[in-house]
């Protein structure tokens, strides 16, 4: 149920320089997602549309390892948090049906909802900006995410939370928030969250591959969720379906995402001004469900997921009606780093691949300079150390990292497509750092 958000996923995709638009982008294409085959960091499927043209339409690896099924372009795939998309579009269709509004309080729907809740809206749900905090990251949610819940029970769980900041005041990605989008889903329609989205998206855009996925149902062609252990793949922990809800529950495979993006952006769903409202950005980039940015001068519109087993990314760039999704049944970053490079190449950008980058050697006084902490975010610190004549990395508690120099100032890793550029100022002194990830530079300043 992870997002899109480049924060969450720290050194998880690759840099990029502008080249000449090529003839044929699909052979560079594949030879990227080759790269992360052959690094066994990836299996699933990957779609890449322009317009009405389909470019590539592939799967890749084993849907069932244990009996070698392959990925296909038809292999249905956990969503995680690309399910958000579809909740934010079923409040606006009720909102055009006249059974809500997006700045109605949430209290209005549920009149016990707690006090803390009091100036909460709709729209702060749906924007994460709420300041209910989010139950994926509670003490108790590994110990509890095996468990079947129904929606009552799911807000139960952090309805007595106190909030973390006054509604609309920041940002931060809530979970919780997207549950109780799914809750009031419900309580107004009066169907299933499950239902409502079958009955009023995927059945009238043709997604007869898409659905709630079920711990207990038979379906046809569902890929198996693996992660990444110490000798090779390994099944991935178990989540109970019930628990990710309207947050992250939803299943589809890229063929049927792209006809959800050509419905949803060719006016096939929701009114003019519905899309409008569902694609206009609030705080830190994030919209309804969506996340709305600026990716190499082009505008992109986009959200990643991430649930046990499944990695996800989902792609639309308005200018030239590209999409570009990427499904994974291997958990790790490979999905969102390959989605931005296949989107980079589309346009006609150069992307480096790590075996091609060329490893220098510094001197121990310079790579000494680069030594401190530097802060990437409010909540993030990026500490860098050297440690047998070689910088690591760390973000916060997460593994440290070993960065090889590609040239004085610029690094890389050599497990992950990532960059690590040093900033100095007139007197040459390091000021800072630049982390170029997904086709973004995210600036960090040394303290």
């Amino acid at each position: 149920m992870r997002c899109r958000i480049a924060l969450l996923l720290i050194f998880a995709a690759a840099c990029s320089a502008q080249e000449k638009p090529q003839a044929d982008p699909v052979p560079r294409m594949e030879q990227i997602i080759q790269s992360y085959l052959a690094d066994h960091a990836f299996m699933g499927s990957v779609l890449v549309a322009r317009g009405g043209k389909t470019l590539l339409d592939k799967g890749y690896g084993f849907a069932n390892l244990e009996w070698q099924v392959p990925n296909t372009s038809t292999t249905k795939f956990r969503l995680g948090s690309i399910t958000k998309q579809f909740t934010a579009a079923s409040i606006l269709l009720l909102e055009e049906r006249g059974k809500l509004k997006t700045d109605d309080l949430v209290k209005k729907h549920i009149p016990d909802a707690p006090a803390a809740w009091d100036k909460v809206t709709i729209f702060h749900l749906l924007t994460h900006t709420s300041g209910i905090p989010s139950f994926t990251s509670f003490p108790d949610y590994h110990s509890r995410e095996w468990e079947t819940m129904t929606p009552q029970q799911l807000v139960d769980w952090f309805r007595d939370k106190p909030l973390e900041f006054e509604p609309g005041t920041k940002w931060n990605y809530s979970n919780s928030g997207y549950v109780l989008l799914g809750y009031l889903i419900e309580k107004i329609s009066g169907q299933s969250y499950a239902e409502f989205v079958q009955q009023n998206i995927f059945t009238p855009l043709g997604m007869k591959d898409s659905g709630y996925d079920s711990n207990a149902a038979i379906i046809e062609h569902r890929a198996a969720g693996y992660s990444r252990g110490k000798n090779g793949p390994e099944n991935a922990d178990f989540i109970n379906m019930s628990i990710p809800l309207s947050a992250g529950a939803l299943y589809s495979t890229t063929e049927d995402l792209l006809r959800w993006e050509q419905g949803l952006f060719g006016g096939k769903l929701l009114s003019p001004a519905s899309l409008a409202k569902m694609t206009t950005p609030f705080k830190e980039d994030y919209a309804f469900g969506l996340g709305v940015s600026t990716r190499n001068g082009r505008k992109m519109i986009a959200h990643d997921g991430g649930i046990e087993g499944f990695n996800t990314s989902l792609a639309y760039y308005p200018d030239d009606k590209l999409v570009v999704a990427v499904l994974a049944n291997l958990n790790g970053p490979a999905a969102g780093d390959i989605a931005a490079s296949l989107s980079r190449v589309a346009h006609g950008e150069k992307v480096v691949l790590t075996s091609e980058r060329k490893e220098t050697a510094l001197p121990q006084q310079t790579l000494a300079k680069y030594v401190g902490s530097y802060e990437l975010a409010p909540t993030l610190t990026l500490s860098i150390t050297v440690e047998d004549g070689r910088l690591i990395a760390q973000a916060n508690q997460q593994p440290r990292r070993t960065l090889f120099a590609e040239s004085e100032t610029m690094f890389f890793r050599k497990d992950a497509n990532v960059q690590i550029e040093f900033v100095k100022n007139d007197k040459g002194e390091v000021t800072g750092l630049v982390l170029h990830q997904g086709g973004q530079e995210i600036k960090g300043v040394k303290k």
